[in-house]
Order: structure tokens, then C-alpha cells, then sequence
């Protein structure tokens, strides 16, 4: 199996074919400038969760600057990749590993915080009364302590099976393509463990979030339950619910690209890689702003106005002093 993995490393980048310069450009300035623009839209939403006492003094909001942090990071390398592959500077297997180490790291971090915003959202509904005691700034710092250590175990195992694999048999350390997840998983043990660690995640983070949204369904019929805010809270759940699905779509990228490899030429397969890469990972990591940053009328109006080079808008200047 390991002369297997050895002989589709060395034969998978025979014959390379590349797009040409202006075409290049073409793909990659309209989505390098579109990624630019939500990283800013992202660092602005940071620095106002980090800002304002009432944003670190509530739990949801923690949760949401976590979510967005890891979201943040993860554009950041995923664009990194994106450029180094359109420039075609190839890497090394070590400098790869370490870049998409920290991508499966980030990646792993957005769906656990879904699913912990999911339960604080529910609490909130069924337990109004409780929810102060039960969802504390102290237990939401444990809880995402305990969602970065089981991402960094994933990554821990991942990076045991990657340094099980023998790179003295290889002919050169040297990449023969761009990097990605897909060449780093050298072994067959590497490619199980992925797609079994994919599949458990997203199925359980799926559970709970669908627990979640019908449990608020249920106690939304209650008649002493506020119905305005049972309905916010159930949109807030379908909305997880949805981005739990993008950010499933974005763990089948190289995959995908990898079977539509087996039928088509390199430079179609290049095209279709850049459209796959706006829609399965630079969108689903772009959602988190516009979904909280419009809807959450305590984010709009202070967003608003940093967004609007600090022109002081209605909505915001009550916040503003907080």
C-alpha cells in the first residue's frame, strides 16, 4: 500500500499543464480582493467583540468571536494556498504539512463552537430562568478550552500518521503540485482516519443542532414562552444548521477535485478548482459576518460604523459609550 501511495505521488503530476498568465490573473484578483474585503469585515468584528464589555461580558458573544477567529485564520491559509497554487510555487512536504496542519486545526474549530452556540441558544429558550447560572463567561471559556483540545488531538493523530509514512523513499522532499490536504494523506491509515474523523464530526455536530432546533420548536408552543424570541432563536438554529452543512462541503473540496481529475485536463480541472474554491470554502467561511454582523442589532450599528470610516450612525451611538 505505501509503494501504491509512493507510485500516485510520483505519476499524479506527469505532464503538467498550467493556465496562462492572464488568465491567472483574471481567477485570482477578483477573489484574492473578495477574501481581502471579508477578512476586514472579519478583523473589524474581532476588534468590536474584543472592544466593548458588553460583548465580553455575554456568552454568545465569546462564542462568536471564537467562531469568528478560527473562521478568520482559516481564510487567511486557505487564501495563502489558493495564491502560492495560482503563482505555482510548490512547497515541501514538511512546510505544507505544517500549514495544513493548522487549516485542519482551524477547521475542526468552526462546527464544535456551532454546536456549543446551538445549546447556549437552546438554554436560553427552554431555560430562561436558569440561564444565567447555567451558561456562565466561566463555563463558556471551558467549554471552547475543551473544543480547541479535541481540534489539536485531531490534528495530534493526524500528525502521528504523517510521520509514520516513509519520506526516505520518496525521490525528494520537494512537492511535485500545489499543496493541499489531499497529497498528505500518504498513507492508507491517513485516509481512513480522515474521512472517519469527518464523518463522525459533522454527523454528531448535525445531531445536535437538530436536537437543538426542535427542542426550541417544542418549548416555542409553550404558552408561557416569548414567541418573538423562540422564533429569533429557531432562525439562529436553522442558520447553524445551514452553515454545519457548508462547512461539510468545504471537507469534500479535495476529493472532489481529485475525482474530476481522473476525467478531465489539467487546465479545465485548474478552472474548476478555482469556482469550487470561492463556493465550498471561501463562502461558507464568509457566512459568520453577514449572518451576525446584519442580524444582531447590538453588532450592526457599531459595524456599521466602523465600516463607514467611524460616521456615527443612530443605532450606534448608544452602544458606542459601553
Amino acid at each position: 500500500l505505501w509503494n501504491v501511495n509512493l507510485k500516485r505521488i510520483t505519476n499524479f503530476t506527469v505532464g503538467l499543464q498550467y493556465r496562462g498568465t492572464l488568465e491567472v490573473l483574471l481567477f485570482s484578483a477578483p477573489i484574492t480582493t473578495s477574501c481581502c474585503v471579508f477578512l476586514l469585515v472579519n478583523g473589524t468584528m474581532l476588534y468590536i467583540l474584543r472592544s466593548k464589555a458588553v460583548f465580553r461580558e455575554t456568552a454568545r458573544y465569546v462564542l462568536l468571536y471564537n467562531l469568528l477567529f478560527a473562521d478568520t485564520i482559516q481564510m487567511v491559509l486557505s487564501q495563502l494556498l489558493y495564491i502560492l497554487s495560482a503563482c505555482r510555487i510548490r512547497l515541501t512536504y514538511p512546510v505544507c504539512g505544517f500549514l495544513v496542519m493548522l487549516a485542519n486545526l482551524t477547521t475542526g474549530i468552526s462546527p464544535l463552537t456551532l454546536v456549543v452556540m446551538s445549546l447556549e441558544r437552546y438554554v436560553a429558550v427552554c431555560y430562561p430562568l436558569r440561564h444565567a447560572s447555567i451558561v456562565t463567561i466561566r463555563k463558556t471559556a471551558l467549554a471552547i478550552i475543551i473544543v480547541w483540545a479535541v481540534s489539536s488531538l485531531n490534528v495530534f493523530i493526524r500528525l502521528i500518521l504523517l510521520l509514520n509514512f516513509p519520506f526516505e523513499d520518496l525521490e525528494s522532499l520537494q512537492m511535485k503540485d500545489f499543496c493541499s490536504n489531499t497529497p498528505l494523506l500518504l498513507g492508507p491509515m491517513s485516509d481512513h482516519y480522515d474521512k472517519a474523523y469527518t464523518w463522525v464530526l459533522f454527523v454528531s455536530a448535525g445531531v445536535a443542532v437538530t436536537c437543538s432546533y426542535i427542542g426550541v420548536m417544542i418549548a416555542a408552543r409553550s404558552a408561557s414562552t416569548d414567541k418573538v424570541s423562540a422564533r429569533k432563536v429557531r432562525n439562529t438554529l436553522l442558520l447553524h444548521l445551514i452553515q454545519l452543512g457548508l462547512s461539510l462541503s468545504s471537507t469534500i473540496y479535495d476529493p472532489l477535485v481529485t475525482e474530476i481529475s481522473k476525467v478531465l485536463d489539467r487546465v479545465t480541472i485548474l478552472r474548476i478548482w478555482s469556482i469550487l474554491y470561492v463556493f465550498m470554502i471561501l463562502f461558507p467561511r464568509c457566512l459568520s459576518p453577514l449572518i451576525y454582523g446584519i442580524r444582531d442589532q447590538m453588532i450592526r450599528g457599531i459595524l456599521m460604523y466602523h465600516l463607514c470610516c467611524q460616521v456615527k450612525l443612530p443605532n450606534s451611538i448608544k452602544l458606542l459609550k459601553y
